[in-house]
């Protein structure tokens, strides 16, 4: 039962990866002049940024969100994608020329999206694949 689960997480992390990154080639299309992806081998710095997005998602993203809570309590929750928007800066840095993404105001919208379509697959996709897990008893 617990390498049942173990795989069921190993599948829910790999299917996020991949959902993440076709979610950042959508956006390097619908943002073309924003967010640029390097085109050679365009998957795979897709598949990489994905990878660092998640990572810092689980081990920046919570300092940061701790850090500005006043700002974001001031401005009622708008400045929460400004926090999306810096973990996509940081990327950027690290992976320099391969990812870019220009600009602000452009950039936050990138960044909500990206969020929105995030919100979207846990609702759907992922909310289905926790609930056969409860069903067979392997979810605790």
């Amino acid at each position: 039962m617990l390498k049942k689960n173990n795989f069921l997480k190993l599948f829910d992390w790999i299917v996020r990866i991949l959902s993440y990154t076709v979610i950042l080639m959508l956006m390097t299309f619908v943002f073309k002049n924003t967010l640029y992806i390097d085109n050679s081998y365009y998957g795979l710095w897709c598949l990489i940024a994905s990878v660092l997005i998640y990572l810092l998602n689980k081990t920046v993203k919570p300092f940061l969100v701790w850090l500005t809570i006043p700002i974001t309590g001031i401005t009622l929750g708008l400045f929460y994608p400004f926090i999306n928007l810096i973990i996509l800066k940081i990327v950027s840095f690290i992976l320099k020329d391969h990812f870019n993404i220009y600009g602000i105001w452009f950039a936050v919208l990138v960044s909500v999206c990206i969020s929105v379509l995030n919100v979207i697959l846990d609702m759907t996709v992922f909310k289905h694949l926790t609930s056969k897990g409860d069903k067979d008893g392997t979810n605790n």
